[in-house]
């Protein structure tokens, strides 16, 4: 049986709007974790960092009771739109959001705490804003880490198995991704069709990858340099 083309353009949807939303709510929080001195923010770095420990089961059956009709979202949802997120696209992106969170946040941190601190005091002396100096000191300064957070958040999207499925289920041409199209397969005893699609996942995020190692690469060399 060939690729399923319907369940690859389905996981870059939602890999690619995990990842804007990411970049969009990642900044901030980021932001904060780097340059606060709150006491406590060892806190929201544990929270943050917790998908990287909890079973994906775990997690992806939390975010489905808080998707479902007694949780307060989910009876907005149904207020709206006469349906739960629970097993929808929407559904999808709000658990693949929250199990990859910290694969941005953590690499967009990383690189703002990076940024030499004397400079962003120069730019505070000269009136810059604190938002002004962001996207003129730290944001560029820190481009390396946030192609790293964006990639690896976009990869991490491509291949998840066990959120996906708890959340959204196995809908075709709605939730059904790649890597649930992989189990299937295998279960299906199709192995010759669970490799090609596998082998073209492995080959999409090799790429990926060696595109974000190449960046990296490139700009220690004309760090160096200058």
């Amino acid at each position: 049986m060939a690729i399923d083309w319907q369940t690859f353009w389905l996981t870059l949807q939602l890999a690619f709007a995990v990842s804007v939303l990411l970049l969009l709510l990642g900044l901030p929080i980021a932001y904060w974790i780097a340059f606060s001195s709150w006491r406590w923010k060892f806190l929201v770095q544990a929270i943050v960092a917790l998908p990287l420990v909890l079973p994906p089961t775990v997690l992806g059956f939390y975010v489905l009771v808080a998707l479902g009709p007694r949780s307060p979202l989910g009876r907005w949802s149904i207020s709206l739109t006469g349906h739960t997120l629970a097993f929808t696209f929407s559904g999808l992106v709000i658990g693949s959001v929250i199990y990859s969170l910290p694969f941005a946040v953590q690499p967009f941190a990383a690189s703002f705490a990076g940024v030499d601190r004397k400079l962003i005091a120069a730019s505070a002396t000269l009136g810059a804003s604190s938002v002004r100096t962001f996207f003129r000191v730290i944001a560029p300064l820190s481009v390396p880490g946030l192609v790293t957070g964006a990639a690896l958040s976009f990869a991490h999207t491509m291949g998840e198995f066990g959120v996906v499925l708890m959340v959204g289920g196995n809908i075709p041409g709605v939730t059904r991704t790649v890597s649930i199209d992989i189990y299937d397969r295998v279960q299906a005893a199709d192995y010759a069709g669970a490799n090609q699609t596998a082998l073209a996942l492995l080959i999409l995020c090799f790429v990926l990858l060696m595109i974000v190692y190449g960046f990296h690469r490139k700009a220690s060399v004309l760090n160096s340099v200058q």
